[in-house]
């Protein structure tokens, strides 16, 4: 059976996930699955192949040559054990690695709901653009046209303040 997602190689990864109520079924190939943050079995209980085997495993990345956050040290493999990450330029050092899991965790990799109270004038904005631009979306499929006209003046008021905000 070929892998659903690059459709190349030969699936070894089989998965079942709840997502919404509803039960998907995916089968990955090794390199698929491993983008897609589902990492072996045995590695996911600390059992460690390359110990075992030693120059068997030629091909797999050990510890000693894996990349580094510059501020804590952790690597992706460290925040893989542990489940939880250094510091927070491991982000940053890590992004395309965790994404993946983000995503499946938490459905989204963009944050939405509350803002601290020491967010920034900018994040602020370009939130609340956001939230209008969605109850404009909402206006206009419900056709109310004189509501969607207000937001959308309302929203080219709060642009017209970013960018000058930012001279």
């Amino acid at each position: 059976m070929l892998c659903e997602s690059c459709e190349k190689r030969q699936a070894t990864t089989h998965i079942k996930t709840i997502m919404n109520g509803e039960l998907k079924e995916f089968n990955l190939c090794p390199e698929c699955a491993k983008k897609l943050g589902y990492g072996s079995f045995f590695n996911n209980l600390g059992f460690d192949f390359d110990k075992l085997f030693g120059s068997f495993m030629d091909g797999f990345t050990t510890e000693s040559n894996a990349k580094r956050c510059k501020q804590c040290g952790s690597s992706f493999e460290d925040i893989a054990k542990s489940g939880k990450v250094g510091c927070a330029n491991c982000y940053e050092t890590f992004y395309e690695e965790l994404m993946p899991s983000i995503q499946r965790i938490h459905g989204r990799t963009s944050h939405t709901g509350k803002l601290a109270h020491s967010a920034g004038t900018e994040v602020r904005l370009r939130n609340e653009i956001s939230k209008y631009k969605l109850q404009l979306e909402k206006a206009i499929k419900e056709q109310e046209f004189e509501k969607a006209a207000e937001l959308r003046d309302r929203i080219k008021e709060l642009e017209q303040n970013s960018v000058h905000g930012k001279e």
